[in-house]
């Protein structure tokens, strides 16, 4: 009787053993309250670093350091940095300097500001693009012209200061040829009455070559002519080449001082002279 009575005492009913495992996982009011505190104490900190830190970097700008929040699971946040370089100091970026407004140009022809033009870049003339004229008053002229029209020297579009400015073009008339220089017929124009003085100095002067050209080129003709004459005339003359037999006359002349006789030929005129002894 009394072994069965010990093994019922042994054995706990299911109601008693739920209740002690339910006490166990349960919280007491005063855990919950900390937790409670934590979280609250937490996220204050939160906002207190997030206030204190700049609204936006300055653009540009880069930082090394990451901020990342990390919910722990017990009622409070944990706030861990990471870095690509721990050991790497923020790198300083400068501002850019400011933008200062070009100097612009003004073009001479319609008198209006322009930044940048073809004139301006190439023979430094203050002309935009829209009153560019190709054809009239910004013509290009090849050297040999402006040499030839208006009788420039090397040593004058070259060596006179400012030496004048031009563009290499290639050569329409075969691309083998060296690259031809062109030049602002204006510039050429303002350094020609620079070297001649006047515009009356520069006809007259082409007038004088003109005239002598005139000359040459006639004496170069007349030689020609001479010379083709000569030439006609040596192809008509025909050289006798047979013997000649001199005929004499029957008188003999007789020179008393020398006391020498002599005779003529009455074909071409020879004189024999000869003495009698």
């Amino acid at each position: 009787m009394n072994e069965p009575e010990a093994s019922h005492s042994q054995v706990e009913p299911p109601d008693a053993a739920n209740s002690s495992n339910d006490s166990s996982v349960s919280l007491t009011s005063h855990m919950l309250a900390k937790i409670e505190r934590n979280r609250q104490r937490a996220l204050m900190l939160r906002q207190a670093r997030l206030a204190s830190r700049p609204s936006s970097a300055p653009e540009g700008a880069t930082c090394a350091k990451v901020a990342k929040i990390i919910d722990s699971g017990a009622g409070f946040f944990i706030e861990e940095e990471t870095t690509e370089d721990e050991q790497q100091e923020k790198r300083v970026v400068e501002q850019p300097a400011p933008v200062m407004e070009p100097d612009y140009l003004m073009c001479d022809e319609c008198l209006k500001p322009f930044m940048d033009s073809y004139l301006s870049n190439s023979f430094d003339l203050s002309v935009c693009d829209k009153c560019r004229d190709n054809d009239v008053k910004h013509k290009l002229i090849s050297r040999t012209e402006a040499k030839h029209n208006f009788l420039l020297k090397d040593c004058d579009l070259d060596q006179r200061e400012p030496p004048l400015r031009f563009i290499l073009r290639k050569n329409p008339h075969n691309p083998r040829w060296g690259d031809m220089k062109l030049y602002l017929k204006t510039q050429v124009v303002k350094r020609s009455l620079e070297v001649w003085g006047s515009e009356e100095a520069l006809e007259e002067a082409k007038e004088s070559r003109e005239e002598n050209r005139e000359v040459q080129k006639q004496k170069r003709f007349n030689k020609k002519v001479k010379e083709l004459r000569r030439a006609v005339r040596s192809s008509m003359f025909k050289k006798d080449t047979s013997i000649h037999q001199h005929v004499y006359g029957p008188e003999e002349l007789l020179d008393e001082e020398e006391d020498l006789y002599r005779k003529v030929c009455q074909t071409c005129g020879h004189e024999l002279t000869f003495e009698k002894m």
